[in-house]
């Protein structure tokens, strides 16, 4: 159900209509009638309330609600793939070297597979791969392995050879697949 607006959206929203031209057919609401005037407050003694309204609440002294510190912001995950590698990527110019596919796996054995999968990836000098994670059920997109796969991209014991995660393009599975971008294998 919704409820009517009150006088000052309206004339918000007329402010805002005015500048648009309406189809054919249609028209441009009208302001409502001027809103009636409250009464003016009764005369009561000074230091009492007026009747029929509390005195106002006493906050406790200490910091306001403003001033309270926010919860911590929610872990970021992996480092983002820099653009220009991105498009790299997704044009083809930076080939995707080998591709991974999490589908059937369980959690745990999905870990170990992609853990396995980007060192040897690494070893063989790889500088993009495919992690093909899935949807989830029915597509969703909240599958548990699409959730987890950006933290364990992040996984300290990975940092020194990820350089970054991205969604893939929609030719590479789209929302159910990451490209991986690896860092370069020091010489030596």
């Amino acid at each position: 159900m919704k409820r009517p607006l009150r006088p000052e959206e309206h004339r918000l929203w007329s402010v805002v209509a005015a500048t648009l031209h309406p189809l054919p057919g249609r028209h441009t609401p009208s302001a409502p009638a001027e809103p009636v005037q409250p009464a003016p407050p009764a005369q009561t003694a000074p230091g009492k309330p007026p009747p029929g309204k509390l005195p106002p609440k006493r906050t406790p002294p200490g910091p306001s609600p403003a001033a309270r510190p926010k919860p911590p912001a929610p872990w970021p995950g992996p480092e983002l793939i820099e653009p220009n590698r991105h498009h790299r990527i997704v044009r083809e110019r930076d080939p995707i070297a080998a591709r991974l596919d999490l589908h059937g796996l369980t959690y745990d054995a999905a870990r170990a597979t992609l853990d396995a999968f980007l060192l040897r990836a690494w070893e063989e000098g790889h500088r993009a791969v495919l992690v093909i994670t899935g949807k989830g059920s029915r597509g969703t997109g909240d599958g548990a392995l699409r959730r987890a796969a950006p933290e364990w991209l992040a996984a300290a014991h990975l940092r020194p050879i990820v350089a970054g995660v991205s969604e893939a393009h929609r030719r590479h599975g789209g929302g159910g697949a990451l490209y991986v971008a690896l860092k370069r294998k020091p010489r030596g």
